[in-house]
Formats: structure tokens, C-alpha cells, sequence
């Protein structure tokens, strides 16, 4: 589970992401990212909805696998974000660790919201 400063406060919040956000689309989730200087720390929600998963024990089970994989990522962003995971299939249920996070890091790739590493040689 991440700490509570990086979590998501009301539905206002999301709403701002949601309306003036950026999107990246992958088949099982759909990232919604947002800069926000307002904070010192960036905040992180995952929506699952009913419609895609009608058993919460699932839903909950693909919330807390993803909030793994960004407790993992939080450190590694180059700014803070408010960013908003909404899984879009079930199939994520039945998915393995290493894919899931192939997927997820491929995402997050697109977004550009990881910093590079400062450890790759540049060429000359």
C-alpha cells in the first residue's frame, strides 16, 4: 500500500484529472496524468470499476497489485503528478507479475514522466 500522502482526497481531485489531465491508453489500463506544483508530493489513485470487475474481492485484488507496482515507481518520477490508474479489463486479474509490469512500465514509458537515467553513455 503506498503512504497516505500519496493518495488521492476527495472526488474534486480526481475530477481536475479527469477533465484537464493527459491520457496514455494501454489494452488493460488507461493512465490520466496531471503536473501539480500545488503539492510536495505526487498522489496516486486506481478506479476499477463495477462494470469490469462485478466481484470487489477482485477489484481489490487488481488495486493492491497495482498499488505495489507504483509504490515501487513513486520515487522514480521526475516531478510531482497527480496520476490516476483506470483499469479498463479484467484480464489483468489472470496476468502474471513480470507481464503486468512489462505492461505498466511500457505505460509509464509513454507518459514520460520517469526520470532518464543519468547513468546511460551518451554518444559522441
Amino acid at each position: 500500500m503506498i503512504p497516505f500522502r500519496n493518495r488521492f482526497h476527495g472526488h474534486s481531485s480526481l475530477n481536475y484529472v479527469y477533465k484537464n489531465g493527459r491520457v496514455v491508453r494501454g489494452h488493460f489500463v488507461t493512465i490520466k496524468f496531471i503536473k501539480n506544483p500545488r503539492t510536495k508530493n505526487s498522489r496516486v489513485a486506481v478506479v476499477i470499476s463495477k462494470k469490469i470487475l462485478k466481484s470487489a474481492v477482485r477489484r481489490n485484488q487488481i488495486r493492491r497489485r497495482l498499488y505495489e507496482y507504483i509504490r515501487i515507481k513513486l520515487p522514480k518520477l521526475s516531478d510531482v503528478y497527480d496520476i490516476v490508474f483506470i483499469v479498463t479489463s479484467g484480464d489483468l486479474m489472470g496476468m502474471g507479475h513480470q507481464e503486468m509490469c512489462r505492461q505498466l512500465d511500457q505505460l509509464i514509458g509513454r507518459t514520460k514522466i520517469e526520470k532518464q537515467d543519468k547513468n546511460v553513455p551518451k554518444k559522441s
